[in-house]
C-alpha cells in the first residue's frame, strides 16, 4: 500500500511540477499582472479614502480596517482567480485532448485539483513583489498571532477546494457548448463582486450579503482574508470550518455526479 501511495504521489507531483514552468515560460504576463495589480491597489486605496472623507466608520469598519482588508484581498486574489478550469475543459475538447486525459490511469478530477492547487500556490508566491510594494506605499497590517495564520491556512485550503468543485460543475457546460469564453467571463465578473474582493461583505445589504455567503466565492477569499484583517474573530473559526466542510462534501458529491452525466455528451472537435 505504501508503494502505491508513493507512486500516486509521484504522478500527481509531476502534474504540480508543470505549473511553475508554465508561468516561467510566459514571464511577460507575470510582469504585466504585477503592474496591473499595483495600479488596482492604488485606485482602490484612493476610492475608499474618498468614501471615508465625511465619516469615520462604515458598517463598523474604520478607514484603516477597510484599507487593510482591501489590500489583503488583492494580495490573496489568486485564491479565487486561479487559471480557469472552464477554459481548461474547453481547450481539451476543442483540441481533441479530452480523450487522452480520460484514458490516463488516474483520477481526472484529482489530477486537475492538484494542478489547481499548484496554480494557486504559484500565484500567491508571485504576489510577494506586490505585497512588498503595497506595504511600502500603504503600510497595511498583518496579524502576529501564529494561531491566526494557521486558521487562515486551513480556511484558505477549504475555501479553495470549495471553489474548485464549483468551477468543476460550471466547466461541465463545456461538454454541451462549443464555446466557453462567455461562461468564463461571467464567472470571473461574478467572482470579483461576490468574493468580497472589491467590497467587504459586511458592507453589503443584508439580502446581498446572504447571497454572497451562499455562493462559494466568499469562502475562497472573504472568509480567510476577513480573519487576517481582523474583521472575523478567531473564535468564529470552528463554526466556519464546519460550514465549509459540509459545503465541500455537498459540492464534491455534486461535481462527481454532474461530470458523470456530462461526460456522456462529449464531442471531440479537434485532433
Amino acid at each position: 500500500m505504501l508503494t502505491t501511495l508513493r507512486r500516486r504521489a509521484s504522478v500527481y507531483g509531476a502534474f504540480a511540477a508543470i505549473t511553475p514552468k508554465m508561468f516561467l515560460a510566459y514571464s511577460i504576463w507575470v510582469w504585466m499582472d504585477f503592474i496591473v495589480h499595483v495600479i488596482t491597489v492604488a485606485i482602490l486605496v484612493a476610492f475608499w479614502t474618498a468614501v471615508y472623507t465625511n465619516q469615520s466608520t462604515l458598517s463598523g469598519l474604520d478607514l484603516q480596517q477597510t484599507l487593510n482588508y482591501i489590500i489583503l484581498a488583492q494580495l490573496f486574489s489568486p485564491a479565487v482567480h486561479a487559471p480557469s478550469t472552464i477554459f481548461y475543459f474547453g481547450e481539451l475538447i476543442t483540441q481533441g485532448q479530452i480523450g487522452i486525459e480520460l484514458l490516463r490511469p488516474l483520477d481526472f478530477q484529482g489530477a486537475t485539483y492538484v494542478t489547481n492547487i499548484a496554480q494557486v500556490g504559484v500565484g500567491l508566491v508571485l504576489q510577494i513583489p506586490l505585497a512588498i510594494v503595497a506595504w511600502l506605499l500603504f503600510r497595511y497590517q498583518l496579524p502576529l498571532d501564529p494561531l491566526v495564520w494557521l486558521a487562515f491556512l486551513i480556511t484558505l485550503i477549504l475555501g479553495n477546494a470549495l471553489m474548485f468543485c464549483f468551477d468543476w460543475i460550471l466547466s461541465c457546460a463545456a461538454f454541451y457548448s462549443t464555446e466557453v469564453w462567455g461562461l468564463s467571463v461571467l464567472r470571473f465578473a461574478i467572482a470579483i463582486f461576490f468574493s468580497g474582493e472589491l467590497v467587504p461583505l459586511v458592507m453589503m445589504p443584508g439580502w446581498l450579503q446572504t447571497m454572497a455567503e451562499v455562493l462559494p466565492f466568499s469562502q475562497a477569499l472573504y472568509v480567510p482574508v476577513s480573519l487576517i484583517s481582523g474583521i472575523t474573530p478567531l473564535v468564529a473559526m470552528p463554526r466556519i470550518w464546519l460550514i465549509q466542510l459540509a459545503y465541500l462534501v455537498f459540492l464534491l458529491f455534486a461535481s462527481r455526479l454532474v461530470f458523470r452525466v456530462a461526460i456522456r455528451k462529449v464531442t471531440v472537435q479537434g485532433g
